[in-house]
């Protein structure tokens, strides 16, 4: 099997939990961090090839509104991020619920080109740059726009077509197969768009919680999906 690893806490705390069982995968990490991360915990990295394709990815976001759009680049890695999750089988969502929000709120993160990046945020408006942040492994700007969301899809739009913007951190509902909330005592299930066909399985010793590759044990789902 082929993983993807995103970047942020909940990676972190599975890449702890896999080396407990040590699964027979290889594994691509979408951030420096994280990949120096699974390499200190003994996991077989690979270099992520275009042409691939991934058995799943799992990741993290900071918000997740009812119709599964995220909010991701807290960790200023949402552009590699969305590069594995569109290449992905599965892309699978691991949130606390505090994460869950009605409406997408700022600020948004996004990765700017270096270049002309005066012209690119007088263009975007209400954007600042990210203090104390280094450049991206790609050598991005990492900024956040602070304005008002609105409709994500409208946004996300607007933001693809403006020159200089590498990538936003809106990542849309079709790229979302699963999500999986943590609350007190348990999980639950809050997407599952491919209607509870069962993912490729990634086993995770019990202190992890319940595994996320194995939502048959999970509690009763809730369905989130807008569709």
């Amino acid at each position: 099997m082929l993983v993807g690893l995103g970047s942020g806490s909940t990676v972190d705390r599975l890449v702890e939990a896999l080396t407990q069982t040590c699964p027979a995968a290889s594994y691509v990490a979408a951030s420096p961090a994280n990949e120096r991360a699974a390499e200190d915990a003994g996991l077989q990295l690979v270099p992520f090839d275009s042409a691939m394709r991934l058995d799943l990815v799992i990741d993290g976001a900071d918000q997740v509104d009812p119709r599964c759009w995220l909010i991701k680049g807290g960790g200023a890695a949402h552009t590699r991020e969305k590069i594995l999750a569109a290449a992905a089988e599965r892309f699978v969502v691991i949130v606390s619920s505090d994460k869950l929000v009605e409406r997408l709120q700022p600020p948004l993160p996004l990765e700017l080109l270096p270049f002309g990046i005066e012209a690119t945020i007088s263009a975007i408006g209400n954007v600042r740059l990210r203090a104390d942040t280094p450049p991206t492994p790609d050598n991005g700007v990492i900024a956040d726009f602070h304005g008002t969301i609105g409709d994500p899809r409208a946004l996300a739009r607007t933001l693809d077509r403006q020159p200089g913007v590498v990538d936003h951190g809106l990542f849309p509902p079709e790229l979302v197969d699963l999500v999986i909330v943590g609350r007190d005592g348990g999980v639950e299930v809050a997407r599952d768009r491919r209607g509870g066909q069962t993912p490729p399985r990634l086993d995770v010793p019990s202190s992890y919680g319940h595994s996320p590759m194995d939502p048959e044990r999970e509690a009763p789902a809730r369905s989130r999906d807008g569709r």
